[in-house]
């Protein structure tokens, strides 16, 4: 099996919409991260920049489910609305701890059709 890491930097109010969705693709699983960011214009108050929350959330998935999920949490979570956050996709040449994972990976394969 081939893996790939989802990286997505959203909104914070979108946070559980974007997992749920992703599940519903066939992420198996998530690790999410507060964290604060600044967009393209830098807002400043009284000489500080304000920088907006973000959480980070990370998938490790099944190559073949990349795309699906990258899709749908596209669409059915507006990630291409200003704000809303961005999302990428790395290859992963190695991983382990992935065992319990593994079987319902291999479930998820066996009903899709590729």
């Amino acid at each position: 099996m081939r893996f790939d890491l989802i990286v997505g930097f959203v909104n914070p109010n979108i946070t559980e919409k974007v997992v749920k969705t992703a599940k519903k693709s066939g992420a198996t699983g998530d690790v999410i991260i507060q964290g604060k960011g600044i967009g393209i214009e830098q807002s400043n108050f009284l000489g500080l920049s304000i920088q907006d929350k973000t959480d980070i959330i990370l998938f490790v998935v099944e190559e073949h489910c990349t795309n699906k999920i990258i899709e749908s949490v596209s669409e059915e979570c507006n990630i291409e609305d200003h704000g809303n956050g961005i999302m990428i996709v790395l290859n992963i040449d190695k991983v382990a701890g992935l065992s319990r994972q593994i079987k319902k990976i291999r479930e998820n394969l066996n009903t899709e059709q590729l």
